[in-house]
């Protein structure tokens, strides 16, 4: 546990924040400062093929140590942390056997990590819990990952007799902004398939993602001075709330849950001349996603009906973009992959939550560029925050679940 905390703590305080105004890869030149700790690491356990290419995306290897043939398996982790809330000098705290009650994170401020709030707190009753002080995030999100590779990878290394096929190592940047799989070549990796180390509670497992995009929808406006404006004016800023409205109201993030998809406006700027208003589009369900965006248009098309014939002119414009899809289509023809993690947990005695995910994931889009990549628990919680904790027992079982998954893989 001791080696899994100080490895732990040397990634979370490295400020790794990616910027999504970037055009960069990395989109931040902090994320090499880790990338290259990382390399030298990777080598010092005994790992070979040890690269770093011009992105800051690494690649390691472990040989097989058995004779018969046995699929080449992959686990893939994100070192980059959210824009959402700032990454910088992480000062964690260790919170050995924990009593069940609030944690102060910081007393000056009043920050308080509380299980009335955050219920799943009681689950870990009695276990060791490394928080935030209160004014930054953890960045368990995806160190967390990190560290159970690369402390699985040293295992094996260490212990010649657990028997395994070829492994491949694989750690990302920018996968906060959603572009951590854009330049990861497949090929070089060279596996069947893969895991990603970048789920939540222990026992978390999950094959199904949201089908992704993002919508742009601008409206353009005529200024006239307010006193002679009757029949004149379009005030683009009144347009974009109409819009707003027009979106299902019971739809949006904070109504929903599992299977229920949701429109979420993020940004909304604007003046009379012109606004804009950004959202996001979601929906597991890829009939249900492509309704979602055919009502964006049918509604843009209202606006437009309306003021071309009173103006002659459009005032709505929309871009809509996909962003990912949901990964269930491609894992599912090759289940084993599933069902192999699922057995690996309950060998080790982990109950197995086997449920979508409400969001995306590096594996969403490495499984449509060919590797086939269900996502396993980390073990954090309350990600891209201030209250965000990780249990140390937790991040020792996902380390197991690694060694067991191989084990298991040979075995077949």
């Amino acid at each position: 546990m001791q080696h899994i905390i100080n490895r732990f703590i040397s990634y979370v305080t490295i400020d790794t924040e990616s910027d999504p105004n970037s055009n960069t890869t990395p989109s931040t030149a902090k994320q090499w400062d880790l990338a290259n700790k990382l390399v030298e690491e990777l080598k010092a356990i005994g790992l070979t093929e040890v690269t770093i290419d011009e992105n800051a995306y690494i690649m390691a290897t472990l040989s097989s140590n058995v004779e018969h043939k046995v699929p080449t398996i992959g686990f893939i982790s994100h070192f980059d942390t959210t824009p959402d809330f700032t990454g910088a000098n992480v000062k964690p705290q260790i919170i050995e056997n924990y009593d069940g009650k609030d944690i102060v994170l910081n007393a000056a401020q009043n920050i308080i990590l509380s299980p009335n709030y955050f219920e799943d707190l009681l689950l870990y009753k009695g276990q060791t819990l490394i928080t935030t002080d209160g004014t930054t995030l953890l960045g368990a999100d995806d160190k967390a990952g990190i560290t159970e590779i690369v402390s699985a990878m040293e295992y094996l290394v260490q212990h010649p007799e657990i028997k395994h096929g070829k492994i491949r190592v694989g750690f990302t940047p920018d996968e906060e902004i959603g572009r951590g799989a854009h330049k990861f070549d497949v090929d070089k990796f060279g596996c069947e398939y893969a895991y990603t180390m970048d789920g939540s509670q222990i026992g978390e497992l999950e094959y199904e993602n949201f089908n992704a995009a993002g919508a742009k929808i601008t409206f353009k406006g005529k200024s006239v001075h307010p006193g002679y404006a009757k029949g004149k004016m379009i005030n683009s800023m009144l347009l974009t709330s109409q819009f707003i409205a027009k979106l299902p109201t019971n739809e949006v993030p904070e109504l929903t849950t599992d299977y229920e998809g949701f429109f979420h406006v993020h940004h909304l700027n604007g003046s009379i001349e012109e606004s804009t208003v950004e959202l996001i589009i979601r929906d597991h369900d890829k009939a249900k996603f492509e309704a979602r965006k055919k009502l964006i248009y049918e509604i843009a098309d209202e606006f437009n009906t309306k003021y071309q014939k009173q103006f002659g002119e459009a005032i709505c414009y929309i871009e809509i973009k996909d962003q990912y899809y949901n990964m269930r289509e491609k894992v599912e023809p090759v289940f084993h992959i599933v069902e192999i993690a699922e057995k690996a947990m309950k060998e080790l005695g982990i109950t197995p939550i086997i449920k979508p995910i409400r969001g995306g994931t590096d594996g969403s889009q490495l499984s449509y560029k060919g590797l086939p990549c269900p996502n396993i628990f980390a073990g954090g919680h309350n990600f891209h925050g201030k209250y965000e904790y990780v249990p140390v027992e937790s991040m020792v079982k996902a380390t197991e679940v690694i060694v067991k998954i191989a084990e298991l893989t040979a075995k077949k």
